[in-house]
């Protein structure tokens, strides 16, 4: 009983994401209007608006004009529901299941909206990000077993490569420039700094925390970090390449993706992201590029892919890799 109704809940969220999906890339309010037909945009009535059940009945056509709706509506609906269930299965009713659905609904946002228009909407890589370190603060079983000082160093290490790849970008990229430099964003760039300061006063060991906010600290410090890593471990790979080959690599929306995942699932695992996504992504890259002869992809949906990966079994892959699995096949 409780998963059907989780079932329920994941379609009426889905309803939702299916406005975000439209909407969001054309900087429209979510709100308002309400619902209405994508082609004679008459008011879709209640009765109309039921998820998945209202698309079958009208046979996936407008009542009014008899106009198609796309079968992505029932999809995203029908696809948030199972998720919902899944994470459910696996996470129960714990204060973890709502921080990883409210993710989750960001990621099937930024997959469809990647998939169709080749960008992912700041609203939700950048409100993930703030989402991710909001509930890690509040959450501390998110991030509990994080290697704080480990994860500190490869954060600072990433930024001073990432300041140095854009220092020589200018020289080696020119007919990249345009008048904002890549990947600019001023508010993340105010994140970074502040999530550093954070990092090496929790890092330094001279503030005794008291131990009821101890564990909140130490998981809004690894969210920050994971932020910082996942974030910076594309960027500097999307500079490099674009130094390297001489042409764009990397979108900034699928930076902020990877800040966002790292924000959720701190630095091991959206380190693991980041490796595990070119294996999806790669495949899919060659398909396309004998098929249509573009070399590009949308690559946010190959990172969701992956985060998903890690999420559920990306500590068996980090304990096989460290016992010398990789090395056994």
């Amino acid at each position: 009983m409780k998963e059907f109704f989780i079932f329920i809940l994941g379609s009426m969220i889905g309803s939702f994401l299916n406005v975000c999906i439209v909407r969001l890339p054309k900087e429209k309010s979510v709100v308002f209007p309400s619902s209405h037909c994508p082609k004679c945009e008459k008011p879709i009535a209640w009765y109309d608006n039921i998820p998945l059940l209202s698309w079958i009945l009208l046979l996936g056509r407008c009542r009014h004009c008899h106009g198609k709706i796309p079968f992505r509506y029932w999809l995203v609906e029908f696809l948030t529901a199972v998720i919902f269930v899944w994470f459910y299965r696996y996470y129960g009713l714990s204060s973890l299941l709502p921080a990883y659905l409210v993710m989750v609904s960001c990621f099937i946002v930024a997959t469809f909206v990647d998939f169709e228009h080749r960008i992912i909407p700041d609203q939700i890589s950048i409100g993930g990000m703030w989402a991710g370190i909001i509930l890690s603060a509040l959450i501390p079983q998110m991030h509990f077993a994080e290697n704080l000082e480990l994860g500190g160093f490869i954060a600072g290490f990433l930024v001073l490569l990432c300041i140095f790849l854009g220092w020589i970008y200018p020289i080696f990229c020119k007919h990249l420039m345009t008048d904002e430099e890549p990947y600019d964003d001023k508010p993340v760039k105010i994140l970074v700094l502040i999530s550093l300061i954070v990092i090496c006063l929790v890092n330094s060991h001279k503030i005794v925390w008291p131990q009821v906010i101890s564990g909140h600290v130490h998981s809004l410090t690894a969210s920050l970090i994971g932020f910082i890593i996942g974030g910076g471990a594309i960027y500097a790979m999307g500079l490099l390449g674009d130094i390297i080959f001489r042409k764009e690599s990397m979108g900034g929306g699928d930076v902020k993706l990877m800040a966002m995942i790292g924000a959720f699932l701190g630095w091991k695992l959206s380190l693991l992201s980041f490796f595990i996504a070119p294996f999806f992504g790669g495949v899919i890259g060659v398909i396309e590029k004998i098929r249509t002869k573009d070399n590009t992809i949308a690559y946010g949906p190959f990172l969701v892919l992956g985060a998903l990966v890690s999420l559920f079994w990306g500590q068996k892959i980090i304990e096989w890799v460290i016992q010398g699995g990789i090395y056994h096949l």
